[in-house]
């Protein structure tokens, strides 16, 4: 550990990514309770069953999975399972979800994002190199670009096969780009693209000495997995002492940048309990000396740049955890997401983690509050750049979910969730010198705030549930899931109330913040398919677990069956805890195909699962499009046998050596 003197610390914040806000008297959270033996085990059986069978947004088709990508131990043995969806192999951009279960085996709620039923062609028509140069000509000046991967592009109500490259290089303007393009695989259009640069700047502070963790002649941090600080060139600076506290001194940059991460990285497992800003106790590597006035976190780094004026460096507390607050919103389930107003929620994360680093620190040089840049000086004073309290009083941002558009600019749009989070800390009327904060039409008449420290761990929550589709609706269902787990109903009351207060409404179904006595329950099948010739049958097992309260009465139905098809449970009522036999009977001469039958579990709420059914004779034979298929059908084509390995009905492209997540060699 070096021991540095900053002649000036400095901050790194755009006039368009802000940060900053203040916090005191809280305290560390105690440590959580000893998990029960097995616990790990059992909450994640209960999630794969759940997106195995489909539990409510978890339903996918033929052809589909939900594989498991991510887990994320948490509070009283909760775990949330992240997962991304598979298309005959092939990756599956949307349509993501997360599984929140506990240590004894329970489905306490389910975030997915819209995924509609997929039915298309894995054949690409447009050659990867095409595919390759098309999105290259996306960026002015490119410098390189990935090889382009085969995918499944999520649109609203449809899927398109598309190459995905990501391309590296800068605008017309000179400002840096990294973009993923998507171009369609069939007819070689970009379908959608997505600027990863997260970008802010600002000016610079003095902090005095301070401590940072770096190897002995290194700037190379020996504890946090993949973070160093050096110059453009990418390798750390290699010649301590490190720093001269000169506002322009790269070095001393690279102490206020280490120094500001670190905090951050701490804060989050001290008060948040989160593996640092990547969830696997790591960050990404920084670069200072950027020659325009920048900084910006672009997925594998963060870069900081100088002031307006090239008076200092941006590199002050809330400007680089605004940057690396981006890196957290990247790294939680669903990514970074598009549009303008997942970009404004992602912009808001990094104000709101800049707030929280900022009073975690508590530096009497920049004191904590909730204007964000008021000490960059970006202007040449003291106005901020933007302001959490009352987002309107800088350039009219908008306070209220309901004044935002679908073009709203994506720093301004930070307005409504930055308002939220300071009303979910502080109220509307705190009192002790701190602001009073507006509340928006409809809203309730005040807001009592919980503290920054309370908050912080129901907002950490709440991006654990996060999906590709995030908005605020969706982040509103999150935090009040997170506020109940977590602590309880008064903390989840204060989140609603917090969320209504800037007219972001309840969804319908909301959970109820009335603590671990909630009425609830979760619902599972096994196995999720099978196939039946006509005139046979096949049986599958419906279970059921008590999520919250009481043992409670659950009635089992199903849709969707085809003509000739019934389905019946037995017993059709069951108390929560408890199974039935579902048994599926096909009428001799139903049609063959594939169908999915909806199963529907009926208490004190609504969920559904998805049987797969399909009905047809083993084919033999040589395969052919339109035919529908079973697992363990064999089919000729080319010369060879191949086995089939999940039922679906065959489209063309679907040839067997084309989809080897459907067909095996035999």
């Amino acid at each position: 550990m070096k021991s540095t003197r900053l002649g000036a610390v400095v901050a790194a914040l755009a006039l368009t990514a802000g940060l900053t806000g203040a916090f005191t008297g809280t305290t560390s959270a105690a440590p959580p309770p000893p998990e029960r033996a097995g616990g790990r085990a059992l909450a994640l059986a209960a999630a794969d069953r759940a997106a195995s069978s489909g539990l409510d947004g978890l339903r996918h088709s033929p052809g589909e999975e939900l594989v498991r990508t991510g887990v994320t131990p948490w509070d009283d043995g909760l775990y949330y399972a992240a997962y991304e969806r598979t298309y005959l192999g092939l990756p599956v951009t949307g349509g993501d979800a997360v599984v929140l279960a506990d240590s004894r085996g329970r489905v306490l709620d389910v975030a997915a994002a819209p995924a509609p039923e997929l039915s298309l062609s894995p054949r690409a028509r447009i050659s990867a190199a095409a595919a390759e140069r098309t999105a290259t000509a996306r960026v002015a000046h490119p410098q390189k670009a990935t090889a382009p991967e085969l995918g499944v592009l999520l649109r609203p109500g449809r899927g398109v096969l598309t190459w995905q490259s990501t391309v590296t290089g800068t605008t017309a303007a000179g400002a840096p780009s990294v973009r993923e393009v998507y171009v369609d695989a069939r007819t070689g259009k970009v379908v959608e693209t997505r600027e990863q640069v997260r970008d802010a700047s600002g000016q610079g502070y003095h902090n005095g000495t301070v401590e940072i963790d770096t190897a002995a002649n290194s700037m190379t941090d020996p504890l946090r997995t993949g973070f160093q600080c050096g110059g453009q060139n990418g390798a750390p600076y290699t010649s301590p002492p490190w720093g001269n506290g000169g506002a322009n001194d790269l070095e001393t940059a690279c102490v206020d940048i280490m120094y500001a991460a670190q905090q951050e990285f701490d804060m989050l497992k001290e008060w948040v309990g989160y593996n640092g800003q990547n969830g696997r106790g790591g960050l990404v590597p920084a670069r200072a000396g950027l020659s325009v006035v920048n900084a910006y976190y672009d997925g594998t780094k963060t870069t900081y740049g100088r002031n307006q004026t090239g008076t200092n460096q941006l590199t002050s507390i809330d400007v680089v955890a605004h940057e690396y607050g981006h890196e957290i919103f990247d790294r939680t389930p669903g990514g970074s997401g598009s549009g303008s107003e997942n970009g404004g929620m992602n912009e808001s994360t990094g104000d709101i983690f800049g707030a929280i680093t900022e009073a975690y620190v508590n530096s009497p040089a920049d004191p904590p509050d909730y204007t964000v840049g008021e000490k960059a000086r970006f202007y040449g004073d003291t106005r901020p750049i933007r302001n959490m309290y009352n987002p309107s009083l800088v350039g009219g941002d908008p306070n209220c979910y309901s004044q935002l558009g679908p073009g709203t600019e994506v720093h301004a749009a930070a307005g409504p969730q930055n308002h939220w989070f300071y009303l979910l800390a502080e109220g509307s009327s705190p009192g002790g010198g701190k602001p009073n904060s507006p509340i928006c039409s409809g809203g309730p008449s005040s807001v009592t705030g919980i503290g920054i420290q309370k908050a912080a761990k129901i907002f950490m929550g709440g991006l654990l549930l996060k999906t590709s589709g995030w908005n605020h609706r969706a982040a509103r269902a999150a935090t009040v899931t997170a506020a109940k787990t977590t602590y309880g109903a008064t903390e989840c009351n204060a989140v609603k109330a917090a969320w209504s207060a800037v007219a972001v409404p309840a969804a319908a179904g909301e959970t109820d913040c009335g603590g671990s006595q909630t009425p609830g329950f979760s619902l599972a099948l096994a196995p999720d398919s099978g196939g039946v010739e006509a005139g046979g049958s096949a049986t599958a097992t419906v279970s059921t677990t008590t999520t919250g309260g009481d043992p409670q009465s659950v009635a089992l139905t199903a849709s969707g069956a085809p003509s000739g098809v019934t389905v019946s449970f037995s017993p059709a009522t069951v108390t929560s805890g408890g199974s039935a036999t579902m048994t599926v009977d096909v009428a001799a001469g139903t049609a063959d195909g594939t169908y999915p039958i909806t199963v529907t579990g009926t208490g004190s709420v609504t969920h559904t699962v998805t049987y797969t059914l399909t009905v047809g004779s083993d084919t033999g034979g040589t395969w052919a499009a339109g035919s529908s298929y079973r697992a363990g059908d064999t089919v000729t084509y080319g010369g060879r046998s191949y086995r089939c390995l999940q039922a679906h009905t065959a489209l063309p492209g679907w040839e067997p050596p084309n989809v080897p997540a459907l067909w095996q060699p035999v």
